[in-house]
């Protein structure tokens, strides 16, 4: 009896001792991380809000402020695990260990992750930019840190991986002031060469969105099977370059027979030889 008073006694005391050791760790721990997440919280929105006044594009404030707190929140539990005790050598190398197997479970995330960084930080397009990438064309609407999002002309979202959007080749058509529209126009052998490029220059003048700077181009192309071929070129600002395009084709296709133009089609001349 009295030796199982006596283990009972130790075993108390061994909680006792325990707790006289480890109390004061834990309590502090606990108000550290209490502390150090309301303090992370007030620096990441500081930041935020910092990053939202300052020049910086607003497509990367939303990555740096989860960076900012995320970069804070694993300082204050590095800090209270070492407060409590814990072992942060053998802590860290388990990290690791599980951080290369997820590593290579998510190879692909990881690339689109990269991609992102990479995207956000070179900007080879913005927010609202007309882009042409991957197969798709459309308006940047979001960029994110795994994926991007256009909106097509005909009002469909298109969710590109950042990436291959980030090593393959893009056309930005908004990143340039201005741009130049070009056409082609055909008019029958026989119609007047002359009479053509003033009917072009007309149109051209009539069009105040048309640059006068740089010049405008009328060219010869080339004699085709059933049609004088001439090449059509203008400077607009980027916003103008559709407008102006289907604003041409129409005019061309109205307003040529008040020139005794003629757009022509395809002919072919058939010569039946009868038997003598």
């Amino acid at each position: 009896m009295k030796e199982e008073v006596l283990v009972v006694n130790n075993y108390f005391e061994k909680i006792i001792n325990f707790g006289i050791e480890y109390a004061p760790k834990l309590i502090g721990g606990i108000l550290v991380l209490i502390i150090g997440l309301w303090i992370a919280k007030l620096v990441t929105k500081g930041v935020g809000k910092s990053l939202e006044k300052s020049n910086i594009d607003q497509s990367l404030v939303p990555f740096l402020k989860g960076l900012t707190n995320f970069g804070l929140k694993a300082l204050v539990a590095i800090t209270v695990m070492g407060m409590i005790g814990i072992e942060m050598t053998s802590f860290v190398a388990i990290i690791g260990a599980a951080g290369l197997a997820v590593g290579l479970a998510l190879s692909g995330t990881l690339q689109n992750f990269a991609g992102g960084v990479i995207i956000l930080i070179l900007k080879p397009f913005k927010l609202g930019d007309f882009i042409e990438a991957q197969g798709f064309t459309g308006t940047v609407k979001e960029i994110s840190i795994f994926a991007t999002m256009l909106n097509t002309p005909d009002k469909k979202l298109v969710i590109i991986p950042n990436g291959p959007l980030s090593s393959g080749a893009l056309i930005n058509y908004s990143a340039e002031e201005l741009r130049r529209v070009d056409w082609t126009f055909g008019i029958a052998y026989g119609d007047d060469m002359h009479v053509f490029k003033k009917a072009i220059n007309d149109f051209i003048a009539d069009d105040n969105r048309i640059l006068e700077d740089p010049k405008s181009f009328i060219g010869l192309e080339a004699l085709a099977d059933s049609s004088v071929n001439f090449k059509v070129r203008v400077w607009v600002n980027t916003p103008d370059y559709w407008d102006v395009f289907f604003a041409m084709n129409e005019k061309v296709y109205t307003k040529f027979p008040d020139y005794n133009l003629n757009i022509p089609f395809p002919q072919m001349d058939v010569h039946v030889q009868g038997n003598k």
